[in-house]
C-alpha cells in the first residue's frame, strides 16, 4: 500500500493566499511585524521559536516563502469540522500536551524527510507571565536525529500585545525574526547538554527588558485568570475591571499601565510588574505541604465537564459540574455523582488557550471549561507542587 505523504500540494495555496489574508488581520489588531528570511532554498529546516501569542504560527509564516507545519496540540485537533479544515489546509502535526508523545516525533521525522520544515516550541507552553516558559530537553534529542538546518526563531513584545490572560490585544512593538542558523555540523559536534544551553540562550526572553508602551482599553482585565497570590492575604481570588485587578479578601487594587508596569497605592504590594509577582506566586506555592493538607480544601469552581477523543472531538458530560481543588486531588461532582482524581494517580495536567484544563486520568482525557474568569493555573500548579513532594525532590518547577 502506498504511504500517504505529509506533504500536500494545496499547502502551498495555503501560505501564498490564506496566510497573507489573514496576516492583514494579525496586524490590524496588533500591530506585528516580521522580518523575511533570505537565505536560499527551501529546507527542510527545524524552527525552534519562544511561544508568545496566539498568532505565533502566522508570525513565523509570513517570515518564510514556503509552507511550514506547526507541531499542534490535541486540543486543537479536537474540535470537530474546524479541527478537519485545519487539517486540510495546514496538516499541523498533532502532539499530545504534557506528556511524552513518541507519535509525534515519528511525525516530525517522517515531514522532514519529505522536505518538509517543521516549527516547534520547546517551551510547549504560552507564556503568562512575559517570561519565557521551561525549555523541555527532549527537543535536543529530535532535533540531532533530523540532522538538518536549525533555525532559531524570536517572537519579540507578544507578551505586551497580547498577554495570554487576557481577551483583548493592545498595540505596540511586536516582531518575529530569525535570530541564528545552526548548521546540521555544528549541532553534531555539540553534546546534548550544549546544545539545550544554545537553544535556552538563545531564545530566552524577558519581556520587561524590553522598553515601550503598549495600548489599549481593559489592559487588566482577566488577570485572574493566572494571578491567585495576594502579597498581604495570600491565597485568594481576585476580580479584574479595566485597567485595575482588586483582591477579593482584602481589597488590594493593582493597576496595570500601559508600559506592562503594575501600580498600587497600598504600600504592601512590592511588585514592579507581573513576571515578579508571578515568581512570588511561584514561590509560595513551592513552600507549601500540600502532602500534609491533601484533603484541605482550597478552591472551588464551577466548569463544565467535557471528555476529549483525541484528535476528532469533545463530548459534553455535564453542562455545570462543581470542580474541588483539594492539595492532593481534584473533586468534580455531577448531579448525585463524584469523580475524584488523586494527583499521584493522575498521567499529567495542562492548561490549553487561556483558560481551559485538561486532565489525563486511567487513559482517559477530561476537560474543564469554566467561565471568562476561571483560573486553572492553580490546579496545574498544585498539581506538579504535590507530586514533586511526595517524590521527595527539589523541583520548583510546576508545570509552566
Amino acid at each position: 500500500m502506498k504511504k500517504k505523504k505529509w506533504i500536500k500540494f494545496r499547502h502551498k495555496f495555503t501560505r501564498k493566499v490564506i496566510y497573507p489574508l489573514v496576516w492583514l488581520y494579525v496586524k490590524a489588531k496588533s500591530g506585528a511585524k516580521v522580518k523575511k528570511f533570505n537565505r536560499k532554498g527551501k529546507g527542510p529546516y527545524v524552527i525552534l521559536f519562544n511561544h508568545q501569542t496566539g498568532y505565533d504560527q502566522f508570525i513565523i509564516a509570513m517570515s518564510f516563502k514556503f509552507p511550514i507545519y506547526l507541531l499542534a496540540s490535541d486540543d486543537v485537533l479536537s474540535n470537530g469540522f474546524y479541527s478537519r479544515v485545519l487539517e486540510y489546509f495546514g496538516s499541523p502535526i498533532p502532539i499530545k500536551k504534557n506528556v511524552t508523545d513518541m507519535n509525534a516525533v515519528k511525525t516530525c521525522i517522517k515531514a522532514v524527510k519529505e522536505g518538509a520544515t517543521i516549527a516547534i516550541s520547546p517551551e510547549g507552553n504560552r507564556t503568562y507571565s512575559g517570561e519565557t516558559c521551561y525549555f523541555n530537553p527532549s527537543i535536543v534529542p529530535l532535533v540531532k536525529k533530523l540532522g538538518v538546518p536549525l533555525i532559531m526563531y524570536r517572537i519579540e513584545g507578544g507578551y505586551g500585545a497580547l498577554p495570554r490572560w487576557a481577551d483583548k490585544g493592545r498595540k505596540g512593538n511586536l516582531v518575529g525574526y530569525v535570530k541564528r542558523v545552526v548548521e546540521p555540523e555544528e549541532i553534531e559536534k555539540l553534546s546534548k547538554e550544549e546544545l539545550h544551553e544554545l537553544i535556552k540562550s538563545e531564545l530566552y526572553l524577558n519581556e520587561f527588558d524590553l522598553v515601550g508602551k503598549y495600548t489599549g482599553k481593559s489592559k487588566a482585565e482577566y488577570l485572574e485568570r493566572v494571578a491567585y497570590y495576594c502579597p498581604k492575604c495570600e491565597l485568594t481570588e481576585f476580580a479584574s475591571n479595566g485597567d485595575v485587578i482588586k483582591c477579593k479578601k482584602c481589597g488590594l487594587e493593582v493597576e496595570y499601565l500601559d508600559d506592562k508596569s503594575l501600580s498600587s497605592l497600598d504600600k504592601e504590594f512590592p511588585y514592579k510588574n507581573y513576571l515578579e509577582w508571578y515568581k512570588a506566586q511561584c514561590g509560595f506555592i513551592n513552600k507549601l505541604d500540600l502532602v500534609e493538607r491533601k484533603d484541605e480544601l482550597f478552591y472551588q469552581d464551577q466548569a463544565k465537564l467535557y471528555k476529549v477523543i483525541p484528535r476528532k472531538r469533545k463530548h459534553l458530560l455535564e453542562k455545570q459540574t462543581k470542580v474541588s481543588l483539594y492539595g492532593g486531588k481534584i473533586v468534580i461532582s455531577k448531579k448525585d455523582e463524584q469523580k475524584e482524581i488523586l494527583f499521584k494517580d493522575a498521567q499529567g495536567i495542562s492548561v490549553l488557550g487561556r483558560n481551559k484544563l485538561n486532565v489525563y486520568y486511567q487513559d482517559e482525557v477530561y476537560q474543564l471549561k469554566g467561565d471568562k474568569r476561571f483560573n486553572a493555573v492553580k490546579y496545574l500548579n498544585f498539581y506538579h507542587r504535590y507530586n514533586n513532594q511526595l517524590k521527595g525532590d527539589n523541583n520548583e518547577f510546576l508545570g509552566l
